[in-house]
């Protein structure tokens, strides 16, 4: 690591540790180490491969679900058997240390809380459990693992018959209003915010961070391609977060 980084590893290890009221707000990229592909890099981004309004919209969904499962049942497996990185874990670590107050988060693979976090907002859902649009019935990893893996095309509920839906936010959805409404209160409380693995484009999830800001909140960022809160960020890391959050813990914890 050059001096330069170093630096602003301790630096951000400093203001961590002096926060009253740190929040991390993560994207795709505190989980691609853990083989997860994100949505957006140029070359392998999901959304590269597929439009997102014809395999991962409500649309979509309703109208050719067979395109649908197509597209989710690989993300599923994937978020099912990936593993937390060490971002993950010095990340929960900070959660039950109290440096951080809460995670937020636009991931719907469920690795933070794999990991040990216990304050989890997620923004975005999760591809890990499923719901029945019809009678509500729900579905946990286990039941949704059978069902995606038996012979049959599309899973169905087992009480109604009706098609069951992953609890991802879907294109043309609004975010889960409990999980907005907890979200953009922890941003209103904030002093400092740890933005790790985002491109902080993504809307409305992107306008969180700038409640924060606004209220005189720091911004430490931690990614390696450019976001456009840069240049208003305090610090920026242009490190991978398996290095990074691991190396800020332990100056923490020192």
């Amino acid at each position: 690591m050059d001096i330069d980084l170093s630096s602003r590893i301790e630096l951000s290890a400093s203001l961590l540790k002096n926060s009253k009221y740190a929040v991390a707000f993560t994207g795709a990229g505190i989980s691609t180490a853990s083989g997860i592909p994100d949505f957006r890099s140029p070359g392998k981004g999901l959304w590269e491969k597929n439009d997102p309004f014809e395999v991962a919209s409500l649309t979509a969904f309703r109208d050719h679900p067979e395109k649908f499962f197509n597209w989710i049942k690989p993300l599923f497996l994937q978020a099912r058997s990936a593993k937390p990185n060490p971002a993950h874990v010095f990340l929960s670590r900070m959660e039950n240390r109290g440096i951080i107050k809460s995670i937020i988060t636009q991931n719907i693979d469920g690795l933070h809380q794999e990991s040990g976090a216990n304050r989890v907002i997620e923004l975005h859902g999760s591809a890990r459990t499923a719901t029945c649009p019809n009678c509500r019935s729900t579905y946990d990893t286990d039941h949704l693992f059978e069902l995606l893996s038996s012979d049959d095309n599309l899973p169905t509920c087992s009480q109604c018959g009706h098609i069951i839906k992953p609890d991802l936010v879907l294109f043309e959805e609004m975010l889960p209003e409990k999980a907005w409404h907890l979200a953009y209160r922890e941003m209103q409380r904030a002093d400092l915010i740890l933005a790790i693995g985002s491109s902080l484009e993504v809307y409305p999830a992107s306008t969180l961070p700038d409640i924060a800001i606004r209220n005189g909140a720091k911004l430490i960022i931690n990614t390696l391609s450019k976001t456009p809160m840069d240049l208003i960020a305090d610090i920026l890391l242009p490190m991978d977060v398996i290095k990074s959050i691991p190396e800020i813990f332990q100056m923490i914890d020192s």
